[in-house]
């Protein structure tokens, strides 16, 4: 029978205490109800797509390389599966300085979950948007292959393969990773004659083979020494792009001649080649010359190599190669080993004719041409001219020069061009030799007034604040750090002040921002173009480091922060470091987000932030 409660009855019986009870219980109540209606969001993903499911690995071996915070070892099945993590090591609610920072429980209404899928592992949003791939009137130019990126940013998390670890450090990676940590084992197999990689227990092997490395690669490098001096690896010779890098043993090996190569190749097309790459510790992105512009500026590359990559330079009326021509510094080299330089049969001979053909109309000429006995393999090195003299005096103008019209930020998902990119008006410049040429006035640096002085005082800044505040005064484990990004990399002086330590750096200039990003190739840098409202064309896991100096302030006007921590999240290995510099009340809406990923935060003078990524993921 149900109870009935009448107040005035209480009342009349005095059942004051009763009373008091009944309305605390009752404001509760409702207080729990409002509550609930704003009941955090779960957010997930599932990403519809096929993949190869990766055979069943080893076990992993009793002994682990450890961080120096103790990890060593974590699967996702035994993750953490709260929710909570401290602002800082000491757990207080405030930063390690003393500053105030807000409570996160307030910022984030959100509830982790992971990604999922097939593909959920190695999730890139924009090269995975299968939703948009499958619809695609055509294929014949890579289309498939690159940026489409969803209309919503995904919010999910991405999962750690199984047994995943702390990264083999450098320099012992550049010759051996984790197998659970990229278990892809198909190049084994595919490239097995080649000894582009192989597996030894729980470990990939990198013996430094390669389709054209039949010697080695260090022998196919020192050849290319011999057979062009002025090349002159490390000195002359600082930036280059290696096109269809394989497992980028190339630019890995070069890396002991003070040479910085950006490898480079589509997803995919060879089982995570870039991913291999990348988990080495050596410079690398996702990529494809398809339709569009590669993210970098214009005359740029010292050097740019292709070692059998498969790509057709004469297609499409030669676009591929006048990509290469675009980005190619004035006086620049391209090496080409490929089989059409030195075989007889008739479809090696075609392609000869037609690159003959095709060099000549862009006004590339041939420096050198050979073939080594021993390796039975040839190379012909082209080179980009330093006068326009040539493309005035041909017979015909085709392709025709490119319109003079302000090119900056131009490749940023823009078509190839079908013409010649003028060259500069200082086109016989070539920048001082490694390693000056990182302090030395950069030869695209702005013509204006104080544009020197402006370069100079950037450089002083990032030198006394990086020797004074972030290799000293930041909780940073600096010896864990190999693979870098600078957010918003301006001048490239935040690379050029730790360019001394075993890591390199991956400058990104955001398309929103001031054009630097010829200036960071002339001190002898590498980067690439980037909106941050978007994801990066990079695996999940490849980078130990993010840097980030007042990006977030004009960023949050175009997107949400929430979005942009979920790629830096995607983008960090665990045990990876996020460093912004910012206001606090920037640092503030970050801390919270990043305490809802389970990150440990710290705040540093109240305007740095370090935060560090564990191994947890949603349970």
């Amino acid at each position: 029978m149900a109870v009935q409660i009448s107040v005035p009855k209480l009342l009349k019986e005095r059942k004051y205490p009763f009373i008091f009870v009944f309305f605390i219980l009752l404001i509760s109540v409702t207080f729990l109800l409002i509550s609930n209606s704003q009941s955090p969001i779960a957010i997930a993903s599932d990403l519809n797509q096929s993949s190869p499911v990766p055979p069943d690995s080893d076990p992993l071996h009793d002994s682990v390389i450890s961080s120096n915070n103790g990890s060593g070892i974590a699967n996702s099945s035994s993750n953490n599966s709260d929710n909570t993590s401290s602002v800082s090591d000491n757990d207080s609610g405030e930063s390690e300085d003393g500053a105030a920072v807000e409570d996160d429980d307030q910022m984030v209404g959100v509830q982790w979950e992971l990604c999922k899928g097939s593909v959920s592992v190695d999730y890139i949003p924009c090269l995975d948007n299968w939703n948009v791939i499958k619809k695609l009137p055509s294929r014949r130019h890579m289309e498939h292959r690159e940026r489409h990126c969803p209309d919503l940013p995904p919010r999910c998390l991405v999962p750690l393969p199984e047994g995943y670890q702390v990264p083999v450090p450098w320099p012992k990676s550049r010759d051996m990773v984790w197998y659970n940590n990229v278990p892809h084992p198909k190049l084994v197999e595919y490239k097995k004659d080649q000894h582009w990689v192989e597996k030894s227990g729980y470990y990939f092997i990198f013996p430094g083979g390669g389709t054209q490395f039949k010697d080695g690669v260090d022998q196919y490098i020192e050849s290319i020494q011999k057979t062009l001096p002025v090349i002159e690896w490390g000195k002359k010779t600082r930036v280059i792009l290696d096109v269809g890098c394989g497992v980028a043993s190339f630019g890995g090996t070069l890396l002991e001649r003070n040479v910085l190569a950006m490898s480079f190749a589509p997803k995919d097309e060879h089982e995570a080649q870039i991913q291999f790459a990348l988990e080495r510790g050596i410079p690398a992105t996702l990529s494809v010359i398809g339709t569009q512009k590669l993210t970098f500026a214009d005359n740029t590359y010292d050097l740019i190599h292709c070692a059998r990559c498969r790509v057709h330079w004469d297609a499409d009326g030669g676009k591929p190669l006048m990509e290469l021509n675009r980005i190619l510094r004035p006086g620049g080299y391209f090496i080409w080993s490929a089989t059409p330089v030195y075989r007889d049969d008739e479809r090696d001979q075609n392609v000869w004719k037609s690159m003959v053909a095709l060099t000549e109309s862009i006004c590339w000429s041939v420096v050198a041409k050979t073939f080594f006995d021993s390796s039975q393999i040839g190379l012909v090195i082209y080179q980009k001219p330093v006068l326009s003299s040539c493309y005035e005096n041909r017979k015909d103008n085709s392709p025709p020069m490119c319109e003079q019209s302000s090119r900056l930020n131009s490749s940023w998902y823009s078509p190839l061009d079908s013409c010649l990119v003028p060259l500069p008006n200082n086109s016989q410049k070539w920048p001082s030799n490694w390693p000056e040429r990182l302090s030395d006035i950069p030869p695209s640096l702005s013509s204006e007034p104080d544009a020197e002085e402006t370069f100079k005082a950037d450089t002083r800044h990032w030198s006394a604040l990086v020797s004074e505040v972030y290799l000293e005064g930041l909780s940073i484990n600096w010896s864990s750090v190999r693979n870098v990004m600078d957010m918003n990399a301006h001048y490239g002086g935040f690379a050029s002040a730790i360019i001394n330590l075993p890591l390199w750096v991956m400058n990104i200039v955001p398309i929103h921002e001031p054009d630097t990003l010829s200036v960071i190739f002339d001190r002898g840098l590498i980067g690439l173009y980037h909106d941050w409202c978007e994801s990066l064309s990079t695996y999940p896991r490849t980078y130990d480091l993010l840097h980030s100096s007042f990006l977030f302030g004009n960023l949050t006007k175009r997107c949400d922060m929430i979005e942009t921590a979920v790629e830096i999240d995607r983008v960090l290995r665990p045990g990876g470091y996020l460093l912004v510099q910012d206001t606090m009340e920037i640092i503030n809406m970050l801390t919270g987000i990043l305490k809802s990923l389970n990150w440990s935060v710290n705040v540093h003078q109240e305007q740095f932030l370090v935060g560090k990524k564990d191994f947890w993921r949603p349970g």
